[in-house]
């Protein structure tokens, strides 16, 4: 499944070649960090550090022996090494090493998580300012309300990937911690200095306290930002399927040469891409699910979290990333068609307008409820006889003598409903 969906630069972060990158990385920053304490001496962390190799096919034969993939490694590893072997993974627990590794893995993937977003903010944003005037009906509960544009869809999820961002920075944060404190957390064999000074040669903070692990807490804020950004995906993904449907078509996803959208049917042009978002969302959403689940372990470290992140970590990862390009995609190529818009504005016979005239009844001088109910009156029968709203009220004796002919058609207008469009864009910094 992961090779389907994985994009080159997400999918090298989570080979097992990358994660045992960061092994040695470690390991080898702790022999420093020991050599610099006079516990090891400074020619074997050299010679380590010179010397030290792996291969991820040694690495699967000897676990098929040992069924530990950090002694597996340590022992491959160990056979390019000569004496100085000896210091290497010198007091360490597996650990110190797995979990240091997987903040450093998550770092990396909310950096490219963040380009991603920064990617489909930029298509956002250009969609935004080129239909910031193109006029659509809006919807709420799936029925028609009143007039807005196309661009202030593109806005409202313009400003949503900039809190989104704000939240992956602060999930960076929560993993951005290491730890070399033992087999418990209590520094048995090592010291706290020894684990600051390796923390921060990889660039990352030192746990101020752990067991043999450190706590899930921070790996499930991440998850779930990634699912809180899934579910943002889907939530566009859903709008463009609704406004895709035939007898809306006001948008539709790209459609390419050559495409197919039915074995059965030529005509078909299906939202896939949408309806692909909104699919794996369900996953991405589920791993935050599991995530959750990881933080209660038995006492100082138990093992029933760590067969789940190797499949939710790597996974939600590529997924979200994946996500985040076909987003960018579909939004930069959509189609967007602003007559069909104009029509459906018409459907209702100018219903939509229907607040417009009980507030210009109201500044006449007649209570707000005599005024809702006198336009719902006529409003209903629209529904029922099809004929304009508009025709309806200029027949009715109280609104003639309340409204003038020029009033009543000011009411059934769209740019009262949209003066403040240039002002939302100025505010939201589009402009």
């Amino acid at each position: 499944m992961l090779e389907r969906y994985t994009r080159p630069e997400m999918g090298r972060i989570w080979t097992l070649e990358n994660r045992y990158r960061k092994f040695l990385d470690i390991e080898i920053a702790v022999c420093f960090a020991l050599a610099d304490k006079g516990i090891i001496p400074r020619e074997a962390a050299e010679a380590i550090a010179r010397k030290a190799v792996f291969s991820v096919e040694r690495i699967a034969e000897i676990e098929q022996v040992t069924r530990h993939d950090v002694v597996a490694f340590t022992r491959c590893v160990a056979e390019s090494l000569g004496e100085e072997s000896r210091y290497f993974h010198y007091g360490l627990t597996s650990y110190d090493v797995v979990d240091t590794a997987v903040s450093l893995l998550l770092r990396e993937t909310c950096t490219l998580l963040e380009k991603g977003l920064n990617n489909l903010a930029s298509s956002l944003r250009a969609q935004a300012l080129r239909h910031r005037d193109t006029l659509m009906i809006g919807r709420t509960h799936g029925i028609h309300a009143e007039p807005i544009t196309l661009g202030l869809k593109f806005a409202l999820w313009w400003e949503e990937t900039g809190r989104h961002h704000i939240r992956l920075q602060r999930a960076k944060e929560a993993v951005s911690y290491g730890k070399i404190s033992g087999a418990v957390g209590t520094y048995a064999f090592l010291d706290p200095w020894i684990e600051a000074d390796v923390c921060r040669r990889l660039g990352l903070k030192a746990a101020r306290i752990s067991t043999q692990i450190l706590q899930r807490d921070g790996h499930a804020e991440l998850l779930m930002v990634l699912a809180i950004i899934a579910s943002f995906l889907e939530k566009i993904a859903v709008e463009i399927r609704s406004l895709q449907k035939t007898e809306v078509r006001e948008l539709e996803e790209p459609f390419y040469q050559g495409q197919k959208g039915s074995s059965a049917m030529p005509h078909k042009r299906n939202p896939v891409s949408c309806e692909q978002l909104s699919g794996l969302a369900r996953l991405v959403r589920a791993y935050g699910q599991v995530a959750l689940e990881n933080i209660p372990l038995w006492h100082e470290r138990d093992i029933s979290h760590s067969a789940a992140e190797r499949v939710i970590f790597p996974d939600a990862a590529i997924l979200v990333d994946y996500m985040l390009n076909q987003a960018s995609r579909i939004i930069t190529g959509l189609h967007v068609y602003p007559e069909q818009m104009k029509k459906n504005l018409q459907l209702t016979g100018g219903l939509i307008y229907s607040q417009g005239v009980m507030l210009a009844l109201v500044e006449k001088g007649i209570t707000r409820e005599e005024a809702y109910d006198l336009v719902q009156r006529y409003a209903m029968r629209s529904w029922e006889e099809g004929a304009p709203l508009q025709n309806l009220l200029a027949q009715d004796g109280r609104i003639a003598a309340l409204l003038t002919p020029q009033e009543l058609a000011a009411c059934f207008e769209s740019k009262h409903s949209l003066r403040f469009v240039s002002y939302i864009f100025e505010r939201l910094g589009i402009d």
